[in-house]
């Protein structure tokens, strides 16, 4: 007898999460026999929390072939819900939910953090007698997730993206210095990525021969200020300027840090952006060149520009979808659909299976040995890693009247069946 399932999101956007949501749903309905109505958790877990179900069955199949070019989060949206121990009503609720809806799988997209609340429903089920398949299907544009071995996946699904971003990026970047460097003989651009140097570092595929006078700055690096202005003045006096790719989680000192959900710093919501600390040091100490250094700090449209996305990134993000249903359909609880790199000169991939106890709450860190000796740069080993997964082609993005068409799903929601509930984090305390 079919069960329905559930297909949530979580965390950040990328340019092809929506793809991996596009994967789920096809393959689900490929399986008739074994899944039922396919919904999605309105906003990610809170979606569930609420019983805020979209119907996904009754779509219009053009709508959901159109998720394949259809960025960021907004088609069936995302959150930054944590489901913690202590929040045991959050918990029963989850279940509650599932049990009236007769949900049989729960597919959870998203970051570590987002496999940790898999995990957690997934263990609960169990716990409850609850004849559930919980799997989760990867999504970060950091590459966080998993080891620093590359043995539980090797990349994750909206990075390849943002690093073609950078990539290409650069290059425009470069030109603009290069016109305007008698007045701004310095640029410096603010990468996203947190503290996990992946993104910024994905800056050097512009100039892989190193032929611009182009400076990386990880925040594994540990470069001072002063460390960093007396490498980027000895460029200036060689180059008469300077491209500096800089970490947003680069140590500037109290930058007034804000938090999100999961404790993670929201770089772009702080006092204080890095990039802007950086030109400050760079021209109160003076540059040895005329004119000034300049800030330029892109916003989100790294994790959502469809137009930059990878084509590579497309294709997996999709399959690991599918992977992650064929995982379901063996009946097999508890698991990550990963991606992992075959050996050899040719770049290949197989999607396999990793437990989701071994990738929740992990934190990748970009690897010590592909950090230059000069802490300005990327070794050429990184650009080996990193190449194949920017593909060759620009994406084709359907257009109407010269506008990207997007999908856009109907709001067709499932009937709620339970009392109207406010996630625990929400409620407020009385003192």
């Amino acid at each position: 007898m079919p069960r329905n399932v559930i297909v949530a999101q979580s965390g950040g956007p990328t340019p092809v999460i929506n793809n991996s949501l596009r994967g789920v749903i096809e393959a689900c309905h490929d399986h008739p026999e074994t899944f039922g109505t396919v919904y999605a958790g309105w906003h990610g877990i809170e979606g569930v929390l609420k019983e805020e179900l979209l119907d996904l069955s009754a779509q219009d199949p053009q709508e959901i072939a159109l998720l394949r070019t259809t960025p960021a989060a907004g088609s069936i949206g995302t959150c930054r819900y944590k489901l913690k121990a202590s929040q045991q009503e959050d918990f029963e609720r989850v279940i509650e939910v599932m049990k009236a809806h007769d949900i049989g799988y729960f597919f959870y997209i998203g970051g570590n953090d987002s496999m940790d609340t898999a995990h957690k429903v997934s263990q609960l089920a169990a716990q409850r007698g609850l004849d559930l398949v919980a799997v989760g299907v990867p999504k970060t544009i950091d590459n966080d997730v998993g080891d620093s071995a590359f043995q539980l996946i090797d990349h994750t699904p909206g990075y390849g993206s943002v690093a073609r971003y950078w990539a290409l990026n650069v290059q425009n970047l470069n030109e603009e210095n290069a016109g305007s460097s008698p007045a701004d003989p310095v640029l410096v651009v603010q990468a996203m990525g947190r503290k996990i140097g992946f993104i910024p570092a994905a800056a050097r595929l512009a100039d892989p021969r190193r032929e611009l006078p182009l400076l990386i700055v990880l925040a594994e690096a540990k470069l001072t200020l002063d460390e960093l202005a007396d490498a980027v003045n000895d460029l200036l006096r060689r180059e008469g300027r300077a491209l500096v790719i800089v970490s947003e989680g680069y140590d500037v000192g109290e930058i007034g840090a804000r938090k999100d959900a999961f404790g993670h710093t929201e770089f772009g919501a702080s006092k204080m952006m890095v990039g802007q600390a950086v030109i400050n040091a760079l021209n109160g100490r003076g540059l040895p060149v005329p004119g000034s250094a300049r800030a330029n700090i892109p916003g989100t449209g790294q994790r959502h520009d469809m137009l930059y996305a990878s084509t590579v990134d497309l294709d997996e993000a999709y399959q690991v979808g599918r992977k992650a249903v064929e995982i379901a359909l063996a009946g097999e609880n508890g698991w990550m659909a990963t991606i992992l790199r075959e050996p050899g000169p040719t770049y290949r991939v197989r999607y396999d299976r990793v437990p989701l106890e071994q990738v929740a709450n992990s934190e990748r860190t970009f690897p010590a040995d592909w950090i230059a000796p000069s802490r300005l740069d990327v070794t050429d080993d990184f650009l080996a890693y990193v190449r194949p997964l920017i593909g060759t082609e620009t994406p084709q993005v359907p257009l109407v009247d010269g506008l990207q068409r997007f999908a856009r799903l109907a709001p067709v929601f499932a009937e709620q069946r339970l009392p109207a509930y406010v996630p625990q984090a929400y409620r407020q305390t009385k003192g």
